[in-house]
């Protein structure tokens, strides 16, 4: 659920506090996730904290796109077992059945297409299968 500081009356724009929205624990670290409650946006979008100890996972249906807010200087994303350097700026869209996760500590929001759905996130373990 999102919280919103101010929507018009005729709902034409919602605003959100990513400050006041709680934290969930998930296979990177804290995710606060917005606009799952707004029955005609298609997507959700969460600001991310995530650990060293990001789980690897895939999804099947949702796409993830990262932006990368900040993180540590040695921080990388893996996409299925192949490790990336990232830094602050960068933009990574994650398709369906990609296993990842992020490497070292940051910051991200994930913009979620369609609405995050935690039925739909399968942890892993071992190296990713490789593509048929």
């Amino acid at each position: 659920m999102s919280f919103c500081c101010a929507e018009s009356p005729a709902a034409r724009y919602h605003l959100v506090d990513f400050d006041r929205v709680p934290g969930v624990a998930c296979p990177c670290g804290t995710a606060h996730r917005a606009l799952a409650d707004l029955a005609d946006y298609p997507a959700t979008l969460h600001r991310t904290e995530i650990t060293a100890g990001a789980e690897p996972h895939y999804h099947q249906r949702l796409t993830e796109t990262y932006y990368i807010l900040e993180c540590e200087p040695d921080a990388q994303i893996e996409l299925d077992g192949q490790t990336f350097p990232i830094k602050p700026g960068m933009c990574i869209v994650i398709r369906p059945g990609c296993i990842h996760r992020a490497l070292g500590r940051m910051t991200i929001l994930n913009f979620v297409l369609p609405k995050f759905d935690p039925s739909d996130e399968i942890l892993v373990d071992g190296p990713p299968p490789k593509p048929t």
